[in-house]
């Protein structure tokens, strides 16, 4: 993999650990909560995955 891949992807996994401990923190733990956190990761990783892991 090329440097600027993994500083891309780096940056992106942590802004959305960030984003996800924000959602965490802000109010009680519900099944909405953890259902929009395994949602967007499924949004954010799949797509990236595709892209640039999966072998043609």
């Amino acid at each position: 993999m090329k440097t600027g891949l993994i500083i891309r992807m780096t940056f992106v996994v942590l802004l959305w650990l960030v984003l996800c401990y924000l959602v965490i923190i802000s109010n009680a733990l519900g099944f909405m909560k953890f259902f929009c956190i395994i949602a967007s990761g499924i949004i954010i990783f799949v797509p990236l995955y595709k892209k640039h892991f999966k072998k043609k």
